[in-house]
C-alpha cells in the first residue's frame, strides 16, 4: 500500500518578513523527516522585525536551503503532498526553490481533497483534536505531520503499522 505523503512548515510572518523556519514532511513508510531552516539572505530584510523569531539560532542550527532542496527532491519526486490547508504552504515552498532556481518536485494539495469524507472545518477541528489529546505542540511542524498521518489513518487511508 502506497500511503500520502504529508508536509507541514512553520514560518516567520511579520509585516517586514515571510519565510519558512522549519519543515517536516512524511516518507513512504510512514516515517518523518524534520529539520530547521537556515534562510536565506533574500528572505531576511536588514532590520526586518522578526517578531520572537531566533535569527541566530536559525542561522546556526538550521539546514541550508540546498540541502534541503536535495532531500525534499530525493524523498517526494512527482508526489501530490497534503498539506493542514490552513498556513500560506504553496507560498513557501516556492520561496524555498526560488532560493535556488528551481520548482518543486511535487504537488501541494490540500488534505480536504484526500480525505473527502470530511469538510476542511471538520478536518481542521479534528486536526486541533488530535493535537491536544497527543500532546502535541502545534508549532512544531513534524506534530503538524503526525496529526495529518493520524487524520489519515482515521479515514482508512493507511494501515496502523505506519503510524
Amino acid at each position: 500500500m502506497s500511503i500520502p505523503r504529508f508536509l507541514d512548515i512553520e514560518y516567520c510572518q511579520t509585516d517586514d518578513a515571510l519565510f519558512p523556519t522549519a519543515i517536516a514532511w512524511s516518507l513512504e513508510d510512514g516515517q518523518m523527516k524534520s529539520v530547521v531552516i537556515a534562510p536565506d539572505e533574500a528572505w531576511v530584510p536588514d532590520g526586518a522585525d522578526l517578531g520572537d523569531i531566533d535569527l541566530f539560532y536559525l542561522e546556526e542550527q538550521g539546514v541550508p536551503i540546498l540541502e534541503l532542496v536535495r532531500e525534499l527532491h530525493e524523498d517526494l519526486p512527482g508526489q501530490t503532498v497534503y498539506v493542514d490547508g490552513i498556513d500560506p504552504d504553496e507560498t513557501l515552498i516556492d520561496l524555498i526553490f526560488e532560493a535556488v532556481k528551481q520548482e518543486a518536485p511535487f504537488e501541494i494539495a490540500p488534505i480536504a481533497e484526500l480525505v473527502t469524507d470530511l469538510d476542511a472545518g471538520t478536518l481542521e477541528d479534528r486536526r486541533r483534536e488530535l493535537m491536544f489529546e497527543e500532546g502535541l505542540e502545534p508549532q512544531l511542524p513534524e506534530n503538524g505531520v503526525y496529526a495529518l498521518l493520524l487524520i489519515a489513518r482515521e479515514s482508512g487511508l493507511l494501515d496502523d503499522l505506519f503510524i
